[in-house]
């Protein structure tokens, strides 16, 4: 359809949240839904819309009276009171506590199970590994990568992530990635030479060690405790969207940018 020859039939058939968007002070939440549902040929009732949004017991209250957790619900049941084919959601869970951040992703989960399109804009990794089906990474305005979260992640090649604490050593020790196995002396250890090691990193007293292979935690824990190294708190952690964005950019994720679409 053309955006501007087919304008009305485009909004009944999509949704919006902004992330900045307001309403009357005096509005209340009763209000404010049946005008939005107004707008539309068909709408959703939206009494159980609320209640899945934790406003249930909101209805009668003014918009000024609602936080801004409260205030950014109610902004996504109107997004979706007219049952959209693709809504847009910006900065979804912005501002949200825990509780109702899962809340909201349950709700995508169900809208998307609908059949609604959900397009997200979020710069929260955990949220597009979370919900997205496909990802898109912009940078500067720039889509740079475009995939599902796990081919994205799988391409990076990073495999497994070993991070633990040392203690009683003063050493820094970064592997030459340029031929890891040759030079990699790690507190009397040479863990770069384990096989399946790509690199060895250290910011202060936390060493990351990346690589694969089944066997390369036993093995990277038996060298710390044969050249007799002092750790704790080791864990071993996947690569994750986080890294892909990294990787790609080159700089973390800046919180006033938006860098993720679904």
């Amino acid at each position: 359809m053309d955006p501007r020859r087919d304008v009305y039939e485009l909004r009944e058939r999509t949704g919006i949240q902004l992330q900045s968007a307001n309403l009357p002070r005096r509005m209340r939440v009763q209000e404010a839904m049946d005008i939005f549902s107004s707008f539309y040929q068909t709408s959703r009732d939206w009494r159980p819309l609320l209640e899945g949004l934790g406003l249930g017991d909101k209805h009668r209250a003014y918009f000024s009276q609602l936080s801004g957790g409260q205030q950014q619900r109610l902004f996504v049941a109107l997004a979706l009171v007219n049952r959209p084919e693709i809504v847009f959601l910006d900065e979804l869970t912005t501002g949200l506590d825990p509780r109702a951040r899962h809340g909201i992703w349950d709700l995508m989960r169900e809208i998307r199970a609908e059949g609604t399109t959900v397009f997200l804009t979020t710069h929260f990794m955990d949220e597009a590994e979370q919900l997205c089906d496909r990802i898109a990474i912009l940078d500067y305005g720039r889509i740079i990568a475009m995939d599902t979260p796990e081919r994205l992640v799988k391409q990076l090649g990073m495999g497994t992530r070993i991070v633990f604490q040392v203690n009683g050593h003063g050493r820094t020790a970064i592997s030459d990635r340029g031929n890891i196995a040759a030079e990699t002396h790690f507190y009397g250890t040479k863990i770069g030479v384990i096989d399946g090691v790509q690199r060895v990193e250290q910011s202060g007293d936390v060493v990351m060690v990346y690589g694969d292979g089944s066997n390369l935690v036993s093995e990277v824990v038996n060298s710390l405790e044969t050249s007799g190294v002092r750790f704790q708190n080791l864990r071993t952690e996947q690569a994750d969207l986080e890294d892909v964005f990294l990787a790609l950019t080159g700089r973390e994720v800046e919180k006033t940018e938006s860098p993720l679409l679904n």
